[in-house]
């Protein structure tokens, strides 16, 4: 595609016919008002909709996940970001996160390196999740509406909601099974299975995890030990959120 081809929807004006249809899911609409209506009030027809991963679908290829910069930190400090991206990953070939906000605040961040942000944008990079940076909530509606107009303009898709991935394989509910301990996620449970091959040798292997498989600490082991030994009759009794621990 030639440049001059993808200026050609911004020749002919705002016609309604050449308005892009913009899926929000129902949770980030009522949490993000301000950029529902910069894309209304640009002209985008906004469809508001439960989607099970993911904020906003321009196409039937592109899917985006918008964090502040401060969810972005607080998300890599909770482990949940990547497994959020994977899933998006699986249900769309063309998975982005759109970061909004300062980001030069993450030196202010008294509690997390900025090594680990950077890397962590790395590694999500060398996973195919593309990057959007954007200042604020209008930048955040202009970046989205030119992308939908290109989508649906030019390249002629449509927006489509595709479902998460569901599991299909016997690798995929081990994964799954792994993947649901606490503070592992898919690529730990993933680096399990390499290490020990099945499900059942990993838990056998536990005081090993630290030396076999990288990333893998200390505080993350003793968090599996616990839920694998702790009786539930006294679990259940907890009051305190087993994430605040």
């Amino acid at each position: 595609m030639s440049v001059s081809e993808s200026l050609l929807p911004y020749l002919h004006g705002n016609k309604a016919e050449n308005q892009p249809i913009i899926v929000v899911d129902s949770r980030e609409a009522s949490g993000a008002p301000k950029i529902l209506n910069a894309l209304k009030e640009k002209g985008a027809q906004v469809q508001i909709r439960y989607l099970e991963k993911g904020d906003y679908v321009i196409s039937d290829e592109c899917a985006f996940e918008r964090k502040t910069v401060q969810d972005f930190v607080y998300t890599l400090t909770r482990r949940y970001l990547f497994d959020q991206l994977f899933l998006l990953k699986d249900a769309y070939p063309k998975p982005f996160i759109l970061i909004e906000g300062y980001l030069p605040i993450i030196y202010k961040y008294s509690k997390i390196n900025p090594s680990a942000i950077w890397g962590a944008m790395f590694a999500l990079a060398k996973q195919g999740i593309n990057m959007i940076h954007t200042t604020n909530h209008k930048e955040t509606a202009d970046f989205l509406y030119t992308s939908a107009r290109q989508e649906q303009i030019i390249e002629k898709r449509v927006p489509a909601i595709h479902p998460v991935k569901k599991i299909e394989t016997l690798a995929d509910a081990q994964v799954f099974f792994l993947a649901s301990l606490p503070n592992i996620g898919r690529e730990k449970a993933i680096g399990l299975l390499e290490a020990y091959d099945t499900p059942f040798n990993a838990l056998a292997n536990l005081p090993r995890w630290v030396k076999d498989v990288y990333g893998l600490g200390p505080v993350i082991t003793q968090k599996v030990e616990e839920v694998l030994h702790t009786p539930y009759s006294e679990a259940k009794n907890r009051s305190k959120s087993y994430n605040e621990k």
